[in-house]
Order: C-alpha cells, then sequence, then structure tokens
C-alpha cells in the first residue's frame, strides 16, 4: 500500500490535497502529514501538518476529552501561545509563491490565531517542527508506549519512573 492508500485508510476519506508524510511511527506507518497550504480544487488548507496515526489520534483524544484544552491554555501564557501560532504561520506562508493571487490560507495551529483550538494539529506541530510547548505538554500526557510517541517521552527509556 502507498502513502496515499494508507492515507486514506486512516482519514476514512480520500486525501483532498498534496501532502507527504513527514512522521511515522516505529513500522513505518504514517504518523503526521504535511499538508500542501491550497487543496487541489484551490481551497486555502490552513492546517499545515495533521496528526493520522491511528493509536496517537485516540491518545490525543482523551487528552481533549479530559479537559486538556482549558487546561494548556490555563498553565500556558497567552503570548507563548500566540508565537506558536505566529511561528506555524510563518512556515505555512512560506510554501506558497510569491506570484500567487487569491485567497490564502489563515490563522496558525488548526486555523486559529487565539487560544487553542485543536490538541492533534499541536501535537502534530510538535513531531514535525520539535517547538510546540502545547504539543509537547500534550505528548506528556499520553502512554508513552503509543504508536508514533517519540523516545524522548518514554520515562522508562529514561530510567525515570
Amino acid at each position: 500500500m502507498d502513502d496515499r492508500e494508507r492515507v486514506e485508510a486512516l482519514l476514512g476519506r480520500p486525501p483532498r490535497g498534496s501532502f507527504d508524510v513527514i512522521v511515522r511511527d516505529h513500522s513505518g506507518d504514517p504518523v503526521v502529514v504535511r499538508n500542501a497550504p491550497f487543496l487541489d480544487d484551490g481551497t486555502p488548507m490552513p492546517t499545515r501538518y495533521y496528526l493520522v496515526g491511528a493509536a496517537l489520534v485516540k491518545a490525543v483524544s482523551r487528552v481533549e476529552a479530559a479537559g486538556g484544552v482549558d487546561e494548556v491554555e490555563a498553565e500556558l501564557d497567552d503570548e507563548v501561545i500566540a508565537e506558536i501560532h505566529r511561528r506555524y504561520e510563518l512556515e505555512r506562508d512560506a510554501a506558497i509563491g510569491a506570484d500567487h493571487v487569491g485567497p490564502r490560507p489563515s490563522g496558525g495551529v488548526g486555523g486559529t490565531r487565539v487560544g487553542v483550538k485543536c490538541l492533534h494539529a499541536h501535537v502534530a506541530n510538535h513531531l514535525a517542527t520539535g517547538n510546540d510547548l502545547i504539543g509537547r505538554w500534550t505528548l506528556e500526557r499520553v502512554p508513552p508506549t503509543t504508536p508514533g510517541v517519540p523516545t524522548e517521552f518514554d520515562t522508562e527509556a529514561d530510567g525515570a519512573s
């Protein structure tokens, strides 16, 4: 099965734009894709990094369901969150040609500019860039043995308990 077929199976629908698999789990299965800034029909795509790894999506969903969005917003300074969004937007916009005319994707992580919208998008951003404190915060709250979680979050591997 090629990457497009596997990502379609993970999403449960065909992808609507081009993408690259940029993070894989230990078995080689896709975990994070980097989307083009526009869908195939030209619609702006604000979500640059998308979490597709099935086990990690479920684990992050559990963190969200337990109030993770409100908790991380309370723990992190608003300016820290805003800076994460700015970096994301700049990285995505750098992939748009200078000659582009028409609507552009907007917003930061998950298409938002203020606060936290989706922990999944922050985890995908962190896994792709290593630079999203919200994604890191979330990964610290999922089981370290979840496929797609980097070994740095495996406390047993560090000798910690």
